[in-house]
């Protein structure tokens, strides 16, 4: 899967994922290969994902996210 995290100073991530954590606005949920499309608000937190096998986090306060066709996109202010 491919993630972004877009802020209004570029693009912080971009990169190829196995999974991702997330801190959504209901509640914080994972992403998988396949996840079907959604639109969810986001609290603060961190999104965590793994990256070669390897976990990591971008810290963010509040945005969205966008998952469509094995593609996140998460915009953020931070």
């Amino acid at each position: 899967m491919k993630l972004k995290i877009i802020t209004p100073t570029g693009c912080m991530v971009d990169a190829e994922v196995a999974k991702v954590f997330l801190p959504g606005g209901a509640g914080a949920f994972e992403v998988l290969v396949n996840h079907a499309p959604l639109i969810s608000t986001l609290d603060k937190g961190a999104v965590r994902y793994e990256q070669d096998g390897v976990m990591q986090e971008y810290a963010v306060e509040t945005g969205f996210v966008k998952v469509d066709n094995n593609t996140i996109v998460v915009c953020t202010e931070r």
